[in-house]
């Protein structure tokens, strides 16, 4: 079994206090359909950015991707599904699950030329995506907010045969048939992300890199939905040239060629060849953002990360990451180091190719203290230039998020009827982004809290 989209802490989410919500606090579908909130909003053409690295460097990303496990386990195959692929619906599915998925699929016929189609839920399907409660993948998998597995057709049946080689990935060459187990109770945005990341290594790599920064095969979240570099490895990943069961070296002769064909304007792209991402730098991260760590041993690690990033002489998104990720554990306690770390991680980011939505993070949190600081113009300029780029990744809530701040900034400016149209725009992002009512309304309270004519003090 594939481990599988972490729970790490939302980079949405703003406030050094805002945790991963539990199950018992997780929006319900019930809520959503009572809401007196706009009507939610949805995005419509993708406008996915193609991939800008080198074919040399793409190739390697391939290889690494596809021939090695997170674990860092090698595989000895190329592992894919072989002819059609069909792909089908079981649970209690929210109407917005099927739309999403058929866009989805869309995308994959178009963008990444597979055989793939959804079929009725009583056929049988090469793919079948569970919707089930939280509380039921937690139960199966605690630290998991969505997972994949192979050769299973339920959760019953995927914890009696948990331990079962049939479940091992190692073991699979030609893929025949994948369960994906999807929350049916969260918010729209993450049941679409589940879709995109659990339905991408359903099909393809089964494998993260750190250093991939335009991809959702990386445990970071930035990106939620599949970037045109994800589109052109599962297009590779089903070319005719390859086939299910081939070695490293047999799908390395042949990667050059495929590429060349697919990517042409990959041809002539410096090569950057990035470091290895060592596991101690991985570990950091992911005890200082993810669940579980006291605030203590969440600082003690961000502080790891950024050393380490340091010491292996990184100037790219993975350096920025280490200073963001430790800007979000300063926030509580030193908002003046939060912030020196946050505009460090931005100097990376605008140095690193590939990286705009991550500096549209760095821009919430930066504009969002530049609120506190009673400095809406200021907060303003941080904000106007991401906007559309939270609507081109498609990221409902760090869209929300950003016209919200835009809103306070503005009425701070006393520019109210401008903050009332920015605000009321906001919502329906927020109800794809955030879900149920008073999840919307928590958010709106929490970025009202920032400004100092709405906060403890104003």
């Amino acid at each position: 079994m594939r481990r599988t989209r972490r729970l790490l802490l939302p980079l949405y989410l703003m406030l050094s206090a805002c945790m991963p919500v539990t199950p018992s606090e997780t929006p319900t579908r019930a809520a959503s359909l009572t809401s007196t909130l706009p009507a939610m909003k949805t995005f419509s053409v993708p406008r996915p950015a193609p991939a800008v690295r080198s074919n040399s460097d793409i190739a390697r990303d391939f290889l690494d991707l596809t021939f090695q496990l997170e674990s860092g386990r090698a595989l000895p195959a190329l592992s894919r599904f072989e002819g059609p692929i069909t792909v089908n619906v079981a649970g209690d599915a929210p109407p917005q699950l099927d739309r999403d998925l058929k866009r989805l699929l869309h995308r994959m016929r178009s963008e990444a030329a597979m055989d793939i189609h959804q079929v009725a839920p009583n056929q049988p399907a090469s793919v079948t995506i569970h919707a089930v409660s939280t509380s039921a993948i937690r139960r199966a998998l605690p630290m998991a907010a969505c997972f994949v597995v192979p050769n299973v057709a339920s959760l019953a049946e995927y914890k009696r045969m948990r331990r079962s080689p049939k479940l091992n990935w190692a073991r699979i060459t030609r893929r025949e048939k994948v369960a994906i187990f999807v929350p049916n109770d969260s918010t729209p945005q993450e049941m679409r992300d589940c879709l995109h990341e659990e339905l991408a290594q359903s099909l393809g790599p089964l494998n993260d890199l750190y250093r991939l920064s335009d991809s959702v095969f990386n445990d970071d979240n930035v990106h939620t939905v599949l970037t045109g570099f994800d589109m052109l490895i599962l297009r590779a990943t089903y070319d005719d040239a390859l086939k299910a069961g081939m070695t490293r070296g047999q799908v390395a002769a042949r990667l050059p060629g495929i590429l060349a064909r697919l990517n042409p304007q990959g041809e002539n792209a410096p090569v950057r060849r990035q470091s290895r991402t060592p596991r101690v730098w991985i570990d950091a991260v992911q005890t200082a953002l993810g669940p579980g760590a006291s605030p203590a041993a969440r600082q003690r690690a961000a502080t790891e990360a950024l050393k380490v990033a340091s010491a292996m002489g990184w100037h790219d998104h993975r350096r920025a990451f280490s200073h963001y990720a430790r800007g979000r554990i300063m926030l509580a306690t030193d908002p003046d180091q939060a912030r020196a770390e946050f505009e460090a991680a931005g100097r990376y980011y605008r140095q690193s190719p590939a990286a705009d939505l991550h500096q549209a993070y760095v821009a919430s949190q930066l504009a969002a203290l530049e609120l506190t600081r009673a400095e809406p113009e200021r907060a303003l300029s941080l904000v106007g230039p991401h906007v559309d780029t939270a609507a081109r990744y498609e990221n409902a809530a760090l869209l929300a998020t950003l016209l919200l701040i835009r809103a306070e900034a503005l009425d701070l400016m006393g520019r109210v009827s401008e903050a009332r149209e920015v605000r009321m725009d906001s919502l329906g992002w927020a109800r794809y982004g955030f879900g149920a009512d008073w999840a919307v309304r928590a958010k709106l309270r929490e970025i009202a809290s920032l400004s100092p004519l709405k906060g403890p003090r104003g």
